[in-house]
């Protein structure tokens, strides 16, 4: 299997009681819905193996679960800081000007000029909105863009890989 047709969903951070539960840094938003995917799957000297959460629950800030054929501490310890992943099709549907990051990540970004601003890097929560990081090939000033569809996102083109953007080139 392609690395990617994965997304990643968490990352396992430590262990959690005696019997094997893994504690999760959730990347969902809640962090919850870690929880309802299953299977996940797990990165193991590069090839991504499927695993079976079994249980869970949010727990303080965090998220905790148990995993299948996971039954105590000692095995939870070779797994501390390995990304827990989904497959693309595992995702809802989107409604319509709805993205998952994942898919907005990679794309090419131009303005209203048609001049090439760079691809989007990775995306910020600020709160009010997302905002688009974008580098250029080869440069590494970042970008930032409020990612408003109407105001300053004027098309997002999943198949041409495109977001057209009101942005000029020097700001």
């Amino acid at each position: 299997m392609s690395s990617e047709e994965f997304i990643p969903v968490g990352k396992i951070s430590g262990a959690f009681g005696v019997k094997g539960w893994v504690k999760v840094f959730s990347f969902t938003d809640p962090r919850s819905n870690v929880l309802s995917y299953s299977p996940l799957f797990i990165s193991r000297r590069g090839e991504w193996v499927e695993v079976k959460v079994t249980d869970g629950r949010t727990q303080g800030k965090g998220v905790v679960m148990a995993l299948e054929n996971i039954t105590d501490r000692d095995q939870v310890l070779p797994l501390v800081g390995v990304e827990l992943a989904i497959k693309h099709s595992q995702l809802k549907p989107t409604g319509k000007d709805e993205y998952y990051w994942s898919d907005l990540v990679g794309l090419t970004v131009i303005n209203l000029q048609d001049e090439v601003l760079g691809q989007v890097d990775h995306l910020l929560e600020t709160g009010a909105h997302d905002v688009l990081v974008v580098k250029e090939d080869g440069n590494n000033e970042e970008r930032l863009i409020p990612f408003v569809l109407g105001e300053f996102v004027e098309l997002v083109d999943l198949n041409a890989k495109l977001i057209r953007v009101d942005w000029g080139v020097d700001y």
